[in-house]
Order: C-alpha cells, then sequence, then structure tokens
C-alpha cells in the first residue's frame, strides 16, 4: 500500500516502517559520532519503542555496547492498517542491534501488569543472569494497579483555574485558553499512572527476583519546565505526578540499598501528548525557535547521548543538581534561553506567529514520531506494512 500520513486532531493514525527505520538510522549515528564510553553492560528499558526510551536503548547500545531487554505495548500491522511507529522503530533497533552483534530482545504487553513483570524477570533469567541499568520511560494514559483498579491521568491545573495565551495547531491562531482545575480523583488518578509508583514495583519485582546486579542504576524520565507552564505543568496533575516519581527515587534508595535511582529532569520536546496541552505548544515553537538560534536545541537522542555519555557515566558521571536530580533541561533553562523565550512569550499573536514561532519544526517533529517528512523517502512507493520483530513471535 501507499502510506500517507493521516491525521486527526493531534493524533497521527498511521507510520511508515522505512521512515521509523531512518528515524532510528540516523539517532544511531547521531549517538556513534559521540563515541563510546564504559557503561551500563545489561540495562532493561521499560518503554522502550518510541521517544526517550527508544532514544535511550539507541544510545546505551551505541555508546556502550549495552545488551537491552525493551519492554513496550505496540501494535503490529494486519496487513490492512499499519503498526504503531513503536512497532516499526523496535524492528529496526533490533535488525541494527543485530548486525553490530549486540543482544536486544523485545517483550510486547502492559508494562504495569504482574505478568509483563514477571516475563521480563524471566526473560533476565534465562538471557542476561542480572541487568545493571534499568530505565524507566513509561507515558501512558491509564493504569490497572495490582488490585485491578484502572486509573486515568488528565492534564489539568489544580486548585483553581488558569488563562494563557495559546495556540490553535489547526488553524494557527494565537488566542487565549481557560484550563480548568482537576477533581482529587483527577489528581490521584494522574499520581497513579504518571507517578513513581509502578517504577517502585519494579525495582522492587527484580530485586526480589534476585536480578539486578550489585549497585545497579536506575533511571526515570522527568519534566518541570519554566515558571511560564508552571500552572499546567509543575502545578498541575502532571506536575503531582512528576513529584511524586522523584520521591519514589529516595524511596527506592532506601529501600535497596545496592541500588542507585536518578531522575533525569529532561527538555520539553514534542509528543502526541504536549499536542493536546493548552499553551505547551506556543511555548515549545517559541522555544525551538530561540534555541536553534542559539545552537543548543536538542531532541530526543542528543540529550540521551549526553546523558549516558557525561552525566549518568563518564568520567565525572554522576552529574547531580543541589535536589540530586540529573538536569537535562540545563540548555532550555538557561537564563540567556528563557529571557528570549519570555520576551517572545509577550509579544506573540496571530500576526506575528510565523516570525516568532518555529512552526515549520514543530511540525517536522510530529511527523518524524509516525516516520513520515524524511527527504530520502520515497512516499508514493507501495510498502508492505507488514513487519517482524524477530525476537516477537506474532
Amino acid at each position: 500500500m501507499v502510506i500517507e500520513p493521516k491525521v486527526r486532531e493531534y493524533i497521527c493514525t498511521t507510520a511508515h516502517p522505512m521512515g521509523c527505520a531512518e528515524s532510528v538510522r540516523r539517532q544511531a549515528e547521531y549517538a556513534a559520532a559521540a563515541g563510546r564510553v564504559e557503561g551500563p553492560k545489561k540495562a532493561l528499558v521499560i518503554g522502550c519503542s518510541t521517544g526517550y526510551g527508544l532514544a535511550s536503548r539507541i544510545s546505551t547500545m551505541v555508546n556502550c555496547g549495552t545488551a537491552t531487554l525493551g519492554i513496550m505495548f505496540e501494535r503490529p500491522s494486519n496487513g490492512k492498517r499499519t503498526a504503531t511507529p513503536g512497532w516499526y522503530n523496535t524492528a529496526a533497533f533490533e535488525k541494527l542491534a543485530k548486525e553490530q552483534g549486540v543482544y536486544a530482545r523485545t517483550l510486547n504487553g502492559d508494562a504495569f501488569s504482574r505478568e509483563m513483570k514477571e516475563q521480563a524477570v524471566k526473560a533476565i533469567r534465562e538471557d542476561l543472569g542480572k541487568v545493571d541499568l534499568v530505565v524507566y520511560s513509561l507515558a501512558a494514559p491509564r493504569r490497572t494497579d495490582s488490585e485491578g483498579v484502572t486509573w486515568s491521568s488528565c492534564l489539568k491545573t489544580t486548585g483553581e483555574s488558569f488563562t494563557q495565551k495559546s495556540l490553535d495547531l489547526r488553524s494557527n491562531k494565537v488566542e487565549e485558553k481557560t484550563i480548568e482545575p482537576a477533581t482529587d480523583e483527577e489528581v490521584q488518578g494522574t499520581i497513579k499512572v504518571m507517578g513513581g509508583e509502578d517504577w517502585s514495583d519494579w525495582i522492587d519485582t527484580l530485586s526480589e527476583a534476585g536480578v539486578l546486579a550489585e549497585n545497579a542504576v536506575t533511571v526515570a524520565y522527568s519534566y518541570i519546565g519554566p515558571e511560564l507552564t508552571y500552572p499546567i505543568y509543575y502545578h498541575g496533575t502532571i506536575g503531582a505526578a512528576k513529584q511524586h516519581l522523584h520521591k519514589t527515587a529516595g524511596e527506592i534508595n532506601t529501600a535497596h540499598p545496592g541500588v542507585h535511582a536518578y531522575i533525569s529532569v529532561n527538555k520539553g520536546l514534542v509528543t502526541q501528548a504536549s499536542s493536546a496541552i493548552p499553551i505547551v505548544p506556543l511555548y515549545f515553537g517559541i522555544l525551538y525557535r530561540v534555541m536553534k538560534k542559539q545552537g543548543t536545541h536538542e531532541g530526543c537522542i542528543e540529550q540521551m547521548v549526553r546523558l549516558f555519555t557525561q552525566k549518568l557515566y563518564g568520567e565525572s558521571a554522576p552529574v547531580l543538581d543541589a535536589e540530586g536530580f540529573i538536569r537535562m533541561d540545563d540548555y532550555e533553562l538557561s537564563q540567556d534561553v528563557q529571557k528570549e523565550v519570555k520576551a517572545e512569550w509577550e509579544a506573540v499573536n496571530t500576526e506575528n506567529l510565523e516570525l516568532l514561532c518555529d512552526l515549520e519544526g514543530y511540525w517536522e517533529d510530529f511527523y518524524h514520531m509516525f516516520g513520515f517528512h524524511y527527504d530520502n523517502i520515497d512516499y508514493q512507493k507501495d510498502t508492505d506494512p507488514v513487519t517482524a520483530i524477530p525476537s516477537i513471535a506474532e
């Protein structure tokens, strides 16, 4: 079939296997240019198929020669519709790993479930013995906990409503948007889904099973952002969840003396979720333009390569701030960047939007998530949507 992007609202319902493979190839090429460091030997990457999780898997393999077991929740193609981008990304990653002679295996299922944790333990015992790195990079709208209760997350303010400039990506108009506060139940649900409870469950399970190496490292990803976005992020439902995640790192360190748990606070990037959040696309569009102009813009792979070669591993690692966080958002929150972003935020309106906002870069990142808009891919060519992942029996 000829596979083209089909975008509804803020979601693309198709993905291109060759484009996703090109994305993985480019990320691996970037990582290779950074060289090798002494790092983890065997890693479990929970949420390994897109975004920061995928970039973590690529960087650890390329920069450290790490054998990786990945956990994802993706859908293969049935021949009539495409697979999800994470499926194609993982197929390309495993092919790359095989070419480089590095172990890679992927398990497909609900990472929140007890069954998947047991499958991961079994796979580690069979293939790796123990892991010395656990990356926790889950992003999901819902979670069913060990008691069988299903929780849903939301992105709202807490306490009171909040009104601010926002960008309607469908019309490219800047207008005011009011975000209503979450209920107590919605705050609790968001913490249950996006907080640290499941991360802690994973480490407890792996530790009890005896598959964590001595002095194992585990890292979870977070976002804080600038004061401009605090009402919707850091002081909102997502912020409540991330603060719970931050607290969990300390609890893991206390409960498991042989484990070193860290929070990596990453830069803001375009995702399907962020595209639908009021205020955030406009901030990201301005941020992209400013950081590209200053030469400090980074995507997922640039940050993860810097994380694994300089801040989590490497000669001076770990590099932590006063609160014990690894700050991959250091470029985003630099005084020079934020001063310019704030000035342009005050000035931006519908008329000057294209001058002050990197809309082209924003949409390029969006389409790249699904394997589209790569200049060396012929998107009019008939393409088989069915792609196998060697380690997964379909």
